[in-house]
This record gives C-alpha cells, structure tokens and sequence, in this order.
C-alpha cells in the first residue's frame, strides 16, 4: 500500500474520529463506567469500526457495497442505549444490539422497500429530535458533568467555551480539510489548556497495556428483553434510512447507479457490524455522512482508501495505550465540542426539513407533534413512568418516542401515497434527500 493511499485513509480516520470517541465516551459515562472499562469501550469501538469499514468496502456476492465509506458508531443509538442500560443493566443493551443486527442481516433484501415510509419530514423531524433530545447531556457535561464536586465552576465554565470559541475560530479562519477536524482539534487544544490547568490525569494512560485482543462479551453474558429490543430494532431502522441516503450520494460522487442489489449487500453488511458491536461490547454502526465530504474533497473515490482507514482503525482497537488517552478528555472539554457537534445534528435535520411541502398542513403537524412528544419524552421522562415496563422502555426515550410519533403520522395522513405505485419513482428521490 503506497504512502498516498495510506496518508488519503488516515485523513478519513480524522475526519471521523472524534464522532467515534464521543459516543463511547458519553455512553460509558452516562453508565457509570470505571477507566478501565470506559478505555475498552473506546478501544472496541474503534476496532469494531475499523472491521465494519472493511465489511462495507469488501464487495462480494452476499455483502459489502464497494463504495468508500467509512462507518462509526451511530449517534441513533446513544440515548437509546442509556436508557437501556440504565433501566435494564448493560446486557440488554447488547441482547438488543445483537437481535437488531440479525434482523437487519436476514431481512436486508426487504429493507430497501421500507425507504418510502421515511420521506424527508420522517428523517429530518428523526434527526432534529436526536440532536435535541442529545443537547442536554453536552451541556451537563459543560459544566464538568453530573456529580462532578466543581460542577458548574468558572474553569469548567471557561474550558468548554474556549473549546466552543475555537472550534468556531477554525470554522471561521480555516478552508479545506482542517475545517472537518475542527471538532478533534478543539477536543486537543482544550484538553491541553485543562493539563495545563492541572485538571488532567494521565495515570490511566501509563496503567494501560499496549495490546490487548477483543473479548466477547466483556461485560458479560448477553440478555435479550422485549423492551430493550423494540427499541433497539427501530433504532436499526433509522440507521438504515440514513444509510441508504449516503449510499446514494456516494453512489452520485463516483459515477455510479446504486442497484437495488448494491443496498441489500450493504445492509447486511451493516448488519453484520452491528451484530459484531453485541458480540464485543461495542455499538450500532452506520456510515458517517462527514467521510462522504472528504472523498468529495480528495477526489479520491476509491475503496482502497477506505480499507486503508479501517485498517488504521483496527490497528488503534489493539492498541490500548493509544485510545487510553481518549478517556482523560474532562467533561468539560467533551461538553464544549458536543455542543457544537449535536447542534450540527440538529441543523442537518432542519436542513431535511426544507425540502419538505408545508403548503400540506399534514406534514406541519407531523413534525410539530413529534419533536414536541420527542423532547417532551427526553425532558420529562417520567411521563410514561406508570406504564409497564416492557412499553416504557420504548416511549420513555425521546429518540424512540419522537421517530414512532413520525412514522406512525405520516402512516395516518399520506397511507395511500405511501403504498400507490407512484411512490416508487418519489422514493428514490426523498432517499436522495436525506
């Protein structure tokens, strides 16, 4: 492999990064993780996410779509696996990770047909409803993060906004390339000002080993609840609608028409993953739409790159001495850039949104009535809390509640363009849109 083919995937490998780091990190801590749990969390991740990449850019006959695509761990996910884990323990989280990525890889041939029923005011009212209902932990986060004894002090305070002003300043003053890394060299610069501040510990980084190998079900034996996997299979669902739109656009960048054959291979690929993100403890996984950019960029539409990126991606998994320093960003640090990056979510939604027909009065109603229900359920979570706890795990998490909400209110006001023959032509063009 030539350096230029190396360094091109070691560029994918940034641009991606710290959207793959944050969601261990923020679920780790969420669950009270300690440092040598949280450490393997961020290095399985990063294996996991390095074998998914090299599933998707392996084409054969059974999987992968032969695109350059580069998949992370799904912020869909992340409150969702909160939830679980908090209301259920860590093994359902994983029973439902694992049942979510066999149904997708059995179901992969049928999933294509499922596109028509999430038109841009589904996806897009989705995607602001995670951004949203995501906002509230980066901003706890800003403040050092709950629990934390300096919770809301001024160098908490001053951290995560100096992250958030650089972060701006790189947007601002910065072209090309460097402007995707904006959100990692702002997680860098902060993290540096807070050791010069004292407020970093590298004692975890001297503890770690330099190799480790993946072991199945670190965190124990998976458990398979209903709750838990309802939940987890519309979460698999949304990844898949998102897919099918970078698969598209890809498909677009390099000259070539995405056959009803190329998704299926590509959905069971990410089936595949996702199944791998059970077996190993890790996440979802889906395909990051900011590595879609970079190849717009580069002008480098070949698959060997993106091998390359998972090849570097595999290689930093088994490495625990590297991702180690992962796990000593403050909370503060990581609230300033989640900030920024869950607003991003939010305006990529809003930005789905316009091209939706407001003079239909419907789809006005669709998106209000949903992000209303979605942050209602994130906000005041205990709304649902008298509800058996087999359908409170479902409604109780905004994402969930926000995308059932959606579904099922475009199902009641737009049943019969859903399901007549002209819907077909009109679903490749919303897939083109998300």
């Amino acid at each position: 492999m030539n350096s230029k083919i190396l360094s091109l995937g070691f560029q994918h490998v940034m641009a991606m990064y710290a959207g793959a780091i944050l969601v261990p990190l923020l679920v780790g801590r969420e669950l009270h993780l300690n440092s040598e749990q949280l450490a393997y969390l961020v290095a399985i991740d990063l294996l996991t996410c390095g074998i998914a990449t090299l599933l998707q850019a392996w084409k054969n006959k059974y999987f992968g779509i032969g695109l350059p695509v580069v998949l992370g761990a799904s912020f869909v996910a992340l409150s969702p696996m909160i939830a679980i884990g908090s209301q259920y323990g860590v093994s359902a989280i994983y029973g439902s990770i694992i049942v979510a990525g066999l149904f997708i890889l059995v179901c992969a041939r049928y999933l294509g047909k499922l596109v028509k029923f999430f038109p841009p005011v589904v996806t897009g009212t989705v995607v602001v409803i995670i951004g949203l209902s995501l906002i509230p932990s980066g901003i706890r986060n800003m403040a050092g993060g709950m629990g934390s004894p300096d919770f809301g002090s001024l160098n908490n305070l001053l951290l995560s906004m100096g992250v958030i002003a650089f972060i701006l300043i790189i947007n601002r003053f910065v072209k090309g390339y460097a402007r995707s890394l904006s959100v990692l060299l702002g997680i860098i610069a902060g993290t540096a000002a807070a050791a010069i501040m004292g407020k970093v510990n590298f004692a975890k980084v001297s503890e770690a080993s330099w190799f480790h190998i993946p072991q199945p079900f670190y965190f124990g034996a998976p458990s398979f609840e209903v709750g838990p996997i309802l939940t987890m299979l519309i979460v698999g669902l949304v990844i898949i609608v998102e897919s099918t739109g970078v698969f598209l656009a890809l498909g677009k960048i390099c000259d070539r028409p995405i056959t009803q054959d190329d998704l299926t291979r590509g959905y069971r690929a990410e089936g595949l993953a996702i199944v791998l993100g059970g077996i190993f403890n890790a996440f979802p996984y889906n395909t990051f739409a900011q590595n879609v950019g970079l190849v717009q960029l580069s002008r480098n539409k070949s698959t060997n790159v993106v091998v390359a990126a998972g090849g570097i991606l595999v290689f930093l998994g088994l490495v625990p001495k590297i991702t180690a320093f992962a796990t000593v960003i403050p909370a503060s640090v990581l609230g300033g850039a989640t900030v920024v990056l869950f607003g991003m979510v939010v305006s990529s939604g809003i930005k789905m949104l316009s091209s939706v027909d407001y003079n239909n009065q419907h789809n006005a109603l669709i998106i209000a009535c949903s992000i209303s229900l979605g942050l209602g359920a994130t906000v005041v979570p205990e709304l649902f809390s008298q509800l058996p706890s087999a359908l409170r795990i479902i409604v109780s998490d905004g994402v969930i509640t926000g995308s059932l909400t959606a579904i099922c209110m475009n199902l009641f006001f737009n049943l019969r363009t859903v399901l007549s023959p002209a819907s077909v032509q009109q679903e490749k063009a919303d897939a083109a849109q998300i």
